[in-house]
Order: structure tokens, then sequence, then C-alpha cells
């Protein structure tokens, strides 16, 4: 079994954080959601791992 990586694990954190800010700019908020979907699945289908998604679903739900 997988398990999902809560370490700092991004180089450049601030660098991505700054261009996934300038993605979402001059969009309304329903783009922007529609954004944030496209790009959570394109993440997911680059995991692969089901047991990993579920763990992070779960670590995010907590968080809010």
């Amino acid at each position: 079994m997988a398990d999902l990586n809560l370490s700092p694990n991004l180089p450049e954190c601030d660098d991505f954080y700054a261009a996934l800010l300038e993605t979402h700019e001059g969009l309304e908020e329903a783009q922007m959601h529609a954004l944030n979907a496209r790009l959570i699945l394109i993440l997911a289908n680059h995991i692969g791992d089901t047991e990993v998604l579920t763990q992070a679903l779960q670590a995010a739900r907590k968080s809010s």
C-alpha cells in the first residue's frame, strides 16, 4: 500500500504558487472552480493510485 507524502516535497514551491495564482487571473469564480476541477483530475490521473488519492481526499477534508 502506498502512503500519501504530506512532507514538503516541492522544490521552488513559491514559484509554483505564483504560477497557480497567475493561472487564475482574470477568471470569474465559476471558471476558477472549473479550472481547479480540471487540475485535480489531471493530477489524479498522473498519480494513478486510488489509495493515495483517497488518502489525499481525507487529508484535504480534515484541513477544512
